[in-house]
C-alpha cells in the first residue's frame, strides 16, 4: 500500500464492533501505513539518536475477547523489543493521532530517569514547544499541555510509583491536513522526534 497519509477511514477502524473484525481492518488499513512510515523513517531516526532504530508494529497478539481501542508502531535500538526501553511512538485513537517520547511502566529504571528529569524541569519547558501534550497512561486517551501540566508532580510519580509512565509529544486531530498528506506528515514526524531528541538522549544515559 502506498501511504498518502491517514484519512477518517483510518479512525474509524475503532467504530468496528468484534475482536476479529477490527484486527482485520487494522492489518489491511493501518499497519501497511506503518510500514511504510517505518521504512521512512527509521534512518533518519537512527542519525538523530545515534543509535539503530528497529521499527516494531502492535500486534495485539494477547487479546483474546476486546478489540483493541488504539494501535501504535515504535522505534526502539532493540530489535527484540521496545517497551523495557524509552522509544518513539506513532498511533491513533478513533479521535487523535498521538506522537509520543514513550516511558511505560514496563521500563526498568524508571527512578533514576525521573529523577534526572526532575532536575531538568526548567529546561524541558523551555526547550519544548508549549503545545506539546503529556500522557501518564498509554492506554488513555487523556493529555495535558505541557504548558498547563504540574511536570514536577507527574515526573515525581514517575519516580515512585511502579506502574507509572510518562509519554510526551503531539496530539493531531483526525481532520488536521498535516494527516492527510505524506510529505507533511512524514516531516512532521521527524521534526517531532527531532526535538524530543535531546530529552531521549538523556534518558539513555541513564
Amino acid at each position: 500500500m502506498e501511504f498518502t497519509g491517514f484519512n477518517k477511514a483510518d479512525f474509524d477502524v475503532f467504530t468496528i464492533d468484534g475482536l476479529d473484525e477490527r484486527m482485520k481492518a487494522l492489518k489491511e488499513r493501518i499497519q501497511p501505513k506503518f510500514k511504510t512510515i517505518g521504512d521512512e523513517l527509521a534512518g533518519p531516526v537512527s542519525d538523530m539518536t545515534g543509535k539503530e532504530m528497529y521499527v516494531h508494529i502492535a500486534k495485539h497478539a494477547r487479546r483474546t475477547k476486546n478489540p483493541p481501542n488504539d494501535t501504535w508502531m515504535a522505534f526502539c535500538h532493540d530489535k527484540r523489543g521496545y517497551k523495557k526501553h524509552p522509544h518513539f511512538q506513532i498511533g491513533l485513537f478513533d479521535d487523535h493521532l498521538f506522537m509520543w517520547l514513550a516511558y511505560i511502566y514496563e521500563l526498568p529504571g524508571k527512578e533514576n530517569i525521573a529523577k534526572t528529569f526532575l532536575s531538568h524541569t526548567t529546561d524541558i519547558r523551555a526547550s519544548l514547544p508549549a503545545h506539546y501534550v503529556v500522557s501518564l497512561d498509554h492506554t488513555k486517551k487523556e493529555a495535558e499541555s505541557l504548558e498547563t501540566i504540574d511536570l514536577e508532580k507527574a515526573l515525581t510519580r514517575l519516580q515512585n510509583v511502579k506502574k507509572a509512565e510518562f509519554l510526551i509529544g503531539r496530539h493531531f486531530r483526525p481532520d488536521d491536513p498535516v494527516l492527510q498528506d505524506r510529505e507533511r506528515f512524514l516531516h512532521e514526524a521527524q521534526t517531532t522526534f527531532s526535538t524530543l531528541t535531546p530529552l531521549y538522549n538523556i534518558s539513555m544515559d541513564q
